[in-house]
């Protein structure tokens, strides 16, 4: 933990009968609070927020939740489980009531990357008094055209690149109603994804590079942790991936909270384009669109002091 300030600890809450771990950072008790909903399923990202983002503990205090069967919160007994992308959108609704008694405060802002967006957006929908603010980054709007311009990306690439290995990999495994013919192709689809700058822009890396070494090196999990964290992330897409694309949420067209989008001009994991889209018929007492041109799928990450500025300026416009 770091001594620089005067919260930042690790705690276990119980979330609809299931242990779940938080991460909490903040410069001095009776700042705003922002509950990240990370991505995925299953990619915790408490050491991405942590690593990049700690200076926004001095204006607020920061929640990484580990969600159902994530990260720390990963036990075997979550196999057992039958779960849907309802059972995670009910988890966060109960973490909004949970903060806001932890931290003595009315409302939280929601920041949803991912993943993080598809239970977030349902949350503020059907929990509107207890959200400050949604903050969406790697927006999910349309599950099976978000799959098949994700997929159409890493095939015009390859083509481009002239790569035959990729075109022979892609060729037969085009999703159908975002439905990959089995969890292999799904991740030969995303390894090219990453590779090729949809999901990182600046450094081009597979799954490996992206996700597993950062991870390693950030120091907020054991090695017992990580393995968890990995038995979690392979777990969870299988389970949860035909309840994810089923997902579609074109028809939520109004919000009753400030609404700010960062978003990435190169992301095609969540296609940027039907992000757009859909922002620019959303109805919501604030919005605001952040555009970063060197990124993908996590500008959090890849351009974090923008981001970092770019939230705190919309918060303040937003009266936050």
């Amino acid at each position: 933990m770091n001594k620089g300030f005067a919260i930042d600890y690790c705690k276990d809450v119980n979330v609809n009968g299931n242990a779940q771990s938080i991460r909490v950072r903040a410069a001095k008790e009776g700042l705003p609070v922002i509950l990240f909903l990370h991505g995925g399923p299953g990619v915790s990202d408490r050491h991405i927020v942590l690593k990049y983002q700690s200076a926004l503990a001095d204006r607020y205090t920061l929640v990484c939740w580990d969600q159902r069967g994530s990260g720390k919160s990963y036990t075997p007994e979550i196999k057992k489980e039958k779960l849907s992308v309802r059972t995670y959108i009910e988890d966060a609704k109960t973490m909004l009531d949970i903060v806001t008694r932890m931290f003595g405060v009315e409302k939280v802002v929601v920041a949803g990357h991912s993943w993080g967006t598809i239970i977030g957006l349902p949350t503020v929908v059907e929990k509107p008094e207890k959200v400050a603010a949604y903050i969406a980054q790697g927006v999910f709007i349309d599950g099976a055209e978000n799959e098949l311009q994700s997929y159409l990306f890493c095939v015009r690439e390859a083509e481009r690149r002239g790569d035959k290995a990729a075109i022979k990999a892609l060729s037969g495994i085009r999703p159908v109603n975002g439905r990959y013919p089995n969890n292999k192709a799904m991740m030969t689809q995303r390894n090219y994804l990453s590779k090729y700058g949809g999901g990182v822009w600046k450094e081009q890396k597979g799954l490996i590079g992206s996700i597993l070494q950062p991870l390693i090196k950030s120091g907020e999990y054991s090695i017992g942790e990580i393995v968890n964290y990995a038995k979690g992330a392979l777990y969870l897409p299988k389970v949860l991936w035909d309840d994810c694309v089923s997902a579609n949420y074109t028809t939520v067209t109004e919000l009753k909270v400030p609404v700010i989008v960062t978003q990435g001009e190169h992301d095609f994991n969540t296609p940027t384009a039907i992000a757009r889209e859909w922002f620019d018929k959303l109805s919501a007492p604030y919005k605001k669109w952040y555009s970063f041109a060197e990124s993908a799928h996590s500008p959090i990450v890849e351009e974090p002091e923008k981001w970092g500025t770019a939230v705190t300026e919309a918060l303040a416009e937003a009266g936050i």
